[in-house]
């Protein structure tokens, strides 16, 4: 029985372009996912993730086995049916959330008890159950459970998260049922010590996974920091298996991920920054509540061919999100969530072209240019 499988089709650099065959379908990449903690994709419609490229989206375990229950949803279908969306899901195994989120956590080798923050009620959730849970959504790319420590330099904090990590995947990969076309990812661990990540990916490795991603990023650390440790990390990951760098990020963390060799990722920011009035361009982020976008009747951004951008004005987009109207977050997480996909698109691209020096060059002198010039009343032009 074949789980899915990746091939690495290019190489430019330290960059990969590959695919990743999976029961759902293929994922080319480096590949965004966007995220659907509960179920949803917020304020995208599945029809509407797919437009814009999106082949894959991420959920929750935490969320889902709280509300409405794996059980229910696995009594429906599966979460792909659940959701009505088509192509492959990867779940998160919920322990980021358990030590974010919940109350009155107790944590010990077998696992974490902790209190629901909707209810009150009392779980346990252990290697075995998050993997049986994730199995119950039917999901394509399973995550083993975690310890999730929060930010800190403590040394000996971080070599017992990683160590009671370690264990924990082994009990993850000792309950996963192997299908056709699913797979598993271990969790490397080790906060920004060097020695703790090589101890860690030797670790998971010597387990055997079907891909591998980096956690314990994205936590606070400044950029440099994070691709410091992706410097040291990425040499000593297996070249066959797929790289996928957890809760990253912005456009900027992505190019420099992606020219390091990381083949996926996920981030709440391009649907939350949609909610707040906030949009990725290629000249990087606007705020549209500004006063000095309520007369242009000129796109968000010009290249981008998304709803947003094609049939509505700034102004339109400005009027609607100060005014409160559901619209607005809406027509802004469209157009985010199609930015980040022309972007890795643009990557992929790039690297199968052997382009991808020229292309962060590119990259940054848009980015760091500013937004269009402030509209005067009669230039239309598309700047």
């Amino acid at each position: 029985m074949k789980p899915l499988s990746y091939q690495m089709l290019g190489l430019d650099g330290m960059a990969r372009l590959g695919k990743i065959e999976t029961r759902h379908g293929i994922i080319d990449t480096p590949t965004f996912m966007p995220v659907g903690t509960a179920g949803t994709v917020k304020a995208m419609l599945p029809s509407s993730l797919i437009k814009t490229g999106s082949q894959v989206v991420l959920g929750n375990t935490y969320h889902l086995m709280l509300r409405p229950g794996s059980d229910r949803i696995n009594a429906l279908g599966g979460l792909h049916r659940f959701m009505n969306w088509p192509g492959p899901i990867l779940t998160d195994s919920g322990g980021f959330q358990v030590m974010s989120l919940s109350k009155l956590r107790t944590l010990s080798e077998t696992g974490v008890v902790f209190q629901s923050h909707i209810d009150g009620k009392k779980y346990n959730l252990t290697p075995e159950v998050s993997v049986n849970i994730q199995q119950k959504l039917d999901s394509t790319i399973t995550m083993q459970l975690d310890e999730c420590p929060a930010h800190t330099t403590d040394k000996q904090v971080i070599e017992k998260s990683m160590l009671m990590s370690l264990r924990w995947a082994e009990r993850s990969k000792d309950s996963f049922i192997n299908r056709q076309g699913y797979g598993l990812f271990g969790i490397i661990q080790g906060g920004t010590f060097e020695d703790f990540r090589e101890q860690s990916i030797k670790g998971l490795t010597n387990i055997g996974f079907h891909g591998y991603a980096i956690g314990g990023l994205a936590v606070g650390e400044p950029q440099n920091t994070m691709f410091e440790v992706l410097d040291g990390l990425i040499p000593h990951m297996p070249e066959d298996k797929p790289r996928y760098l957890m809760g990253v990020g912005t456009p900027s963390d992505i190019v420099g991920a992606v020219f390091r060799g990381v083949d996926m990722f996920d981030c709440v920011l391009p649907t939350r920054s949609g909610r707040t009035g906030k949009a990725y361009t290629r000249r990087g982020e606007i705020n549209i509540r500004n006063s000095r976008h309520a007369d242009d009747p000129r796109p968000l951004d010009n290249q981008c061919e998304c709803p947003a951008c094609t049939d509505y004005s700034r102004a339109y987009i400005h009027h609607l999100v100060k005014s409160n109207e559901i619209l607005g977050p809406m027509l802004l997480t469209w157009h985010n969530i199609q930015y980040y996909q022309d972007l890795m698109r643009a990557l992929r691209k790039s690297i199968g072209n052997n382009q991808l020096a020229n292309f962060i060059s590119r990259f940054y002198d848009e980015q760091n240019s500013g937004d269009v010039k402030l509209f005067k009343g009669t230039d239309l032009s598309k700047d």
